[in-house]
C-alpha cells in the first residue's frame, strides 16, 4: 500500500468512526463528556466490533463490495456496545 492511500484510508476511519460515535452517543440517553477525538475512537472500535458480529450474521459471500449497507447500522451497534462497556468497566470521570 502506497503511503499517500494508508493516510486517505487513516483519515477516512477516523470520519467515519466520528459519525459513527456521534450517532451512538445521541442513541443512548445521557449528557455524556467526550473530547473529538473520543468518539471517533469510540466509532472506530464500534464499527470494528459491529463489523465482526456481522460478519457473523450474513455470510461472508455476501462480502463482494467494500461498502455494505447493512454496515452502518452494525457499526452503530457496535459503538453502542462500546460505550456501554465502557461506562460499566470504565475508569470514573465524575468529580
Amino acid at each position: 500500500m502506497q503511503p499517500l492511500h494508508f493516510v486517505v484510508l487513516l483519515v477516512m476511519m477516523l470520519v467515519i468512526g466520528l459519525i459513527v460515535g456521534a450517532i451512538a452517543r445521541s442513541v443512548l440517553p445521557g449528557r455524556r463528556r467526550m473530547s473529538l477525538g473520543r468518539t471517533a475512537l469510540l466509532g472506530v472500535a464500534g464499527s470494528v466490533l459491529g463489523g465482526f458480529l456481522m460478519w457473523f450474521v450474513f455470510t461472508p459471500a455476501e462480502y463482494d463490495r467494500v461498502i455494505q449497507p447493512w454496515g452502518l447500522v452494525g457499526a452503530v451497534v457496535g459503538a453502542v456496545l462500546v460505550l456501554l462497556l465502557s461506562e460499566r468497566y470504565g475508569r470514573s470521570t465524575k468529580v
